[in-house]
């Protein structure tokens, strides 16, 4: 591992602890040579999925795309970065739990909306209406409509 501040390569792991859920390992490192502190984390490396897109093109699934839209959708909102982690940690286990080599886009996006509606329905209503490519003000209103009647008793 090179050090990040000076570029030497020895360093000696500091602290090491599982992180989400034992699917990862966080290293505190040194570098021996300018005493800089660092973290690494090391993950098991998942055979490539590849996404399934609407007009039938293929792409490798990409976590950080995922998180990137997650971001998007939820800026100034009161959601931490750690609950989207946990929330795209939670829709990989579940869209890849049956070790898929092709997973339909519709069905990651379907189970982060599932997902996000529970955690921050404005959120919810913004990715929504990037997913769903709403054409008109009309479809944004049916959804909204659809938020409202699940919240009445």
């Amino acid at each position: 591992m090179r050090c990040p501040a000076c570029g030497h390569e020895d360093d000696k792991v500091i602290d090491s602890r599982s992180v989400r859920d034992g699917h990862a390992v966080r290293r505190r490192r040194e570098c021996s040579s300018c005493r800089q502190r660092y973290t690494t984390y090391e993950v098991v490396e998942q055979a490539a999925v590849l996404v399934v897109k609407k007009d039938g093109r293929r792409e490798p699934y990409s976590r950080d795309r995922v998180l990137a839209g997650l971001i998007k959708a939820c800026e100034k909102r009161p959601i931490s970065r750690q609950q989207l982690e946990d929330l795209v940690e939670e829709v990989e286990r579940g869209v890849f739990a049956d070790s898929r080599t092709e997973v339909p886009s519709r069905d990651i996006g379907e189970a982060v909306m599932n997902r996000l509606q529970l955690l921050d329905e404005v959120a919810y209503v913004r990715f929504a209406s990037v997913y769903r490519s709403f054409r008109d003000l009309n479809q944004f209103m049916d959804e909204l409509k659809s938020i409202l009647q699940e919240k009445r008793p």
